[in-house]
């Protein structure tokens, strides 16, 4: 059912990722065009994890782009647009301790708040869509034993929001931003993005293989990869190093 000429809700659903894949692929999507879920069953995080959702709480939706302005090395200058998005959206409610923790998880002081899982579709050497799934909670209170390090909107602010409306916002928001990316560097973006780093400047843990170790973060490069500093300045890519 469409909320407005490209937002589209849907009652149920196994994961806003699938469906919207299954869109494009049939010839039945163009950019800007976004599924918003009450219930998904089966929604993917980070990993092939997935992402719990109680149903009606939150923010649980696929955007699908067309991303012309970019080539295929800089795959993670459009996660990274999207991120600064989602962190100026939520803190618009939550407040200043919302950060970006790299890759793109949406974090609120040392908790969770929401994710973004990008899937592309490429066409030989061109990129012709991208699949932008974000999670975000807005009104759930309650998580399995195994988000405990989770929190809400609503947790936060004691308020109750339209997890729908929001959803809107958050697109129209996103869009934006892209638009923006025509009068602005594309090192703008990554300015941005380190400006709001979870970890930055900070000494963290981290895990390579079996061994955790601590490091100083640095900050994300244009490239994406995180840079951090002890014995000597390294870089990662995503998925070579987990948080601790």
């Amino acid at each position: 059912m469409p909320i407005s000429p490209l937002f589209y809700l849907l009652d149920s659903v196994d994961s806003t990722n699938n469906y919207a894949m299954a869109r494009v692929h049939a010839g039945m999507a163009k950019s800007g065009m976004t599924w918003f879920a009450v219930e998904q069953s089966s929604g993917k995080g980070q990993r092939g994890k997935l992402w719990e959702s109680e149903p009606g709480k939150n923010i649980a939706m696929s955007m699908v782009l067309e991303p012309k302005q970019f080539n295929l090395s800089e795959q993670f200058f459009l996660s990274a647009v999207i991120a600064i998005a989602c962190f100026e959206f939520f803190s618009a409610y939550a407040g200043d301790e919302t950060r970006i923790k790299w890759p793109n998880d949406l974090y609120w002081r040392d908790r969770k708040a929401g994710g973004i899982l990008i899937e592309n579709v490429f066409q030989g050497k061109d990129w012709k869509y991208a699949i932008a799934g974000i999670g975000i909670n807005i009104n759930q209170v309650r998580y399995g034993i195994d988000l405990k390090n989770t929190v809400s909107l609503k947790q936060i602010t004691g308020k109750d929001f339209d997890p729908i409306s929001l959803g809107e916002g958050l697109c129209a928001l996103i869009l934006a931003k892209l638009e923006e990316l025509g009068q602005n560097p594309i090192e703008k973006t990554i300015e941005a993005y380190n400006q709001h780093l979870f970890g930055l400047n900070e000494v963290v843990k981290l895990k390579k293989g079996n061994r955790v170790f601590e490091t100083l973060i640095k900050g994300v490069s244009s490239a994406g990869r995180l840079v951090t500093v002890d014995e000597s300045e390294r870089e990662f890519e995503f998925g070579e190093v987990e948080w601790v």
